[in-house]
This record gives structure tokens, C-alpha cells and sequence, in this order.
């Protein structure tokens, strides 16, 4: 065989190995795309071992990847404005509808008109467009002395304006989502020169200046600093399930009660809601993940860890609930906290509630 013969052999026997290998390559490239999974960048406002449980069972349930960045609401928002259409959030999370309507109002969401999400999640708890939907309850209420008062004496919240009060009431800042979202609905119910003088009355009936936390000012009443704490329900119930005993003492030595806004209005409810990124490009991996948190599983673990309740009637209640007295929920749509989230806080603000 000459030279020429052996190097056009060789040649050949090169060409068909390259060949051979480069088949296979490409198989293999478009089985690791086929295979590599889903992500989801949710941006959330919570922080609990309980959702991280929960985050962990949809990925293992569906293959997708959950990039979970936790913040204050307010850094969320500031965040996901730097980041502008940058932005890797796909879901937002965060508590309070008032806390919603800002995301929403700074054109961070986009709407999601889901015909799923609109049977399971009643009207008065989702935006009307689909751009937020509620996931679970929370209900502002009153921490009190039952020695000192009686729960007809703190039926409808006006009562905590009244005379009698005065010296008596803890409450935190103004500035507080929860505080500017009841006031919402005061608006919506007293109009804005009868909110304006409850507003005045709660100042002439505090008992210090705002400060703190919820929990701050339920164990002000055990200390006997005031008599009636304004608060969210699962501070009060979260004292009473505390491995410290203090703490279980100062939930013991209160009772909590939901005032309605007159007789036969129902009890002021707000909600821990999710909304869809304006950023997102799969809305179907988002709404998915929307209905899996308002699944059972999704309701339980939300609120075990939280002391929230359940945004579903019929779903298990989290341990400790059951002290929280029977109420009927009002009926006003939430979108209203944050529509006259503005004219609180400067009705706030002419009262002088800092």
C-alpha cells in the first residue's frame, strides 16, 4: 500500500470517528435542555421555616426550581424598581392587601386572569383584574383586661374612641400597613370626617406614644401600661403557644375580641396575598404555583407556622386559633385599603397619630 493509500485511510478512519462522536453531543446537549428544570424567582415579605417546607413540596411536586429572595415589602418594591425590567421575579408575596395595592400601584404586577384562581378566591379578596389574589387571612382586632372591660364595652371600634377609654389604648405607629389598612375601612364605612374624629379620639386615648410591635402592645396591657391593645390575631395566639412563659402568661392575663364597624357590619379581615411579577414571562408556572398555596396542603402549611387563618373555609386550622372568638368576616372588597390608603394616613396625620 503506498503513502498516499495510507493517508487517505487514516484520513477516512479520522473523519468517521469525529462524526461518531459529534452525533452523540448533540443528543446529549438536547437532553440536558430537555432535562434541566423550570425556575420560579419569587420575591417574598415572609420569613418562615413553614413556607420553606412548603416551597420544598412544590419542588418536588412539579421539578421546578424555587429562587426564594426574602425582604421587607417596602425593600422589595425599591428593589424591583432598580431592577426595573431587569427584574428575575416571577412571584410576589407579601401580607396585607394595602402592601399589595403598592406593588401593584408601582407597576410591579401585571394581571392574571385566571378563571381557576377567580372560583377558588372570593371576589372581596382578590384585585378585580387578577392582580393580586389573597392566600390567607388576618384579622385586626383588640387585646384587653377582661377585668377592666367587658366585650359589649368594645364591640364596634368607635367604642374605642369613647371617653372612657382614655389612658387605655397601646397601638403602634400610624404609619403601620395593618394601622393604614383598617383605617381604609373605616373611611369606606364612617366617611372621612367621622374617621378623622375617631382617629382623634384613639390619640386622646392613648396610653404612650406609638411604639413597637403588635406583640409590644399586648404585653403592655399584661404589664398594666394600658387596658386595650390594638393587633392582629395571630400576635395574640402566637403569645399564647410561646415557649416563653412570660409570654404565655401575657397572652393568658388578656382576651382578644374583633369589634365590628357598627352592629351587623362584620369584622375587619386583611389577607396574605400573592401577585404575578410584571417581570414574569411564564405565567402559567406562576399561576400554578399560586394555586398549589391555596391548595390544602398549600393552606396548611402557610398558616401552621404563621397563626394565619386559612383563605379556604373547611381547610385545618392551625393550633391555638380555636381561642379566637367567632366573627363574620365584612364583606368590603379589599382593593378599598388601598384605594384610601392615601387619605389615611393624612386623616392620621391631622389627628396627630405619629
Amino acid at each position: 500500500m503506498t503513502y498516499r493509500t495510507h493517508l487517505i485511510a487514516g484520513l477516512s478512519l479520522l473523519v468517521g470517528a469525529v462524526a461518531a462522536c459529534s452525533n452523540p453531543a448533540e443528543t446529549s446537549d438536547t437532553q440536558v435542555a430537555a432535562e434541566t428544570p423550570k425556575t420560579l424567582t419569587l420575591y417574598s415579605a415572609r420569613h418562615y421555616d413553614s413556607d420553606k417546607t412548603l416551597y420544598a413540596m412544590f419542588e418536588e411536586k412539579t421539578g421546578t426550581k424555587l429562587d426564594v429572595r426574602e425582604s421587607r415589602a417596602d425593600q422589595l418594591i425599591e428593589t424591583m424598581k432598580a431592577e426595573r425590567d431587569q427584574s428575575p421575579a416571577d412571584v410576589i408575596i407579601t401580607a396585607d392587601a394595602g402592601s399589595l395595592w403598592r406593588f401593584q400601584e408601582a407597576g410591579l404586577t401585571q394581571p392574571l386572569a385566571s378563571e381557576n384562581l377567580g372560583t377558588i378566591v372570593p371576589a372581596n379578596f382578590r384585585q378585580a383584574d387578577g392582580h393580586w389574589y389573597g392566600v390567607a387571612r388576618r384579622l385586626r382586632g383588640v387585646a384587653y383586661d377582661p377585668a377592666r372591660w367587658s366585650p359589649s364595652d368594645l364591640a364596634t371600634w368607635d367604642k374605642l374612641a369613647e371617653d372612657d377609654k382614655s389612658g387605655e389604648i397601646c397601638v403602634r405607629a400610624s404609619s403601620n400597613i395593618y394601622n393604614l389598612s383598617l383605617m381604609g375601612e373605616i373611611i369606606h364605612r364612617y366617611g372621612s370626617e367621622d374617621a378623622q374624629a375617631w382617629a382623634t379620639g384613639i390619640v386622646g386615648n392613648m396610653a404612650r406614644n406609638p411604639q413597637g410591635g403588635d406583640t409590644d402592645q399586648i404585653r403592655a396591657v399584661a404589664a398594666g401600661e394600658c387596658s386595650i391593645a390594638i393587633v392582629n390575631h395571630y400576635y395574640w395566639v402566637r403569645l399564647g403557644a410561646s415557649a416563653n412563659e412570660a409570654d404565655r402568661n401575657a397572652a393568658a392575663s388578656t382576651s382578644f375580641l374583633l369589634p365590628e364597624f357598627v352592629e351587623g357590619s362584620g369584622s375587619h379581615v386583611n389577607i396574605t396575598g400573592a401577585a404575578v411579577a410584571a417581570t414574569a414571562d411564564d405565567t402559567a408556572l406562576a399561576e400554578e404555583f399560586i394555586t398549589f398555596l391555596l391548595s390544602e396542603t398549600g393552606q396548611t402549611y402557610l398558616t401552621t407556622e404563621t397563626k394565619e387563618l386559612p383563605l379556604l373555609d373547611g381547610s385545618p386550622l392551625p393550633d391555638g386559633v380555636e381561642n379566637v372568638p367567632d366573627f363574620v368576616a365584612s364583606d368590603v372588597n379589599l382593593e378599598t385599603y388601598g384605594e384610601n390608603q392615601a387619605e389615611a394616613q393624612r386623616l392620621f396625620d391631622l389627628a396627630g397619630w405619629n
